[in-house]
């Protein structure tokens, strides 16, 4: 899978993810449904929208966007459907065009400690996949442990 992809496919799913908790919103508020359909598509809005960032991190880092880009990639998830036209905007752009840099070139950020722990993590996918696996559900699990936005209800 490509930055690009990988990139679009959570975008996108942080995009559908806001219309899952905005249908439970209105299930709570409107249909009064109870807070049910709130907390299931608020936890999964939460897990995608962590996801999400870490996602711009990793292909940021990748395709070597200066960090005020990454900074705004993320803060597009805070804003409903937001990530979808960033996305697009990114994709004209080509920044997300390219391959995982897997090996080093001359550019002197691939011999910065970061640009090294990029290169082998990407060159062990699972221990790449397994610690963005983890690395969300830690996150996730403080998240939960502080409580939801706007507090208990």
């Amino acid at each position: 899978m490509s930055p690009r992809l990988f990139y679009r496919t959570i975008a996108i799913a942080e995009a559908v993810t806001w219309t899952l908790l905005i249908g439970g919103m209105l299930l709570k508020y409107v249909a009064d449904a109870g807070g049910t359909p709130v907390r299931i598509a608020g936890s999964l809005h939460g897990f995608v929208f962590i996801s999400y960032a870490l996602t711009a991190v990793l292909v940021g880092l990748n395709q070597r966007w200066p960090v005020r880009l990454m900074v705004l990639a993320v803060a597009t998830a805070i804003v409903p459907y937001a990530t979808v036209p960033f996305d697009i905007r990114l994709d004209r752009s080509g920044r997300l065009d390219g391959d995982w840099r897997r090996v080093a070139t001359d550019d002197p950020r691939d011999h910065s400690w970061v640009g090294t722990l990029l290169r082998w993590m990407l060159n062990r996918p699972v221990i790449l996949i397994s610690s963005f696996a983890v690395a969300a559900v830690a996150i996730m699990t403080v998240m939960l442990s502080l409580g939801p936005p706007g507090g208990r209800s």
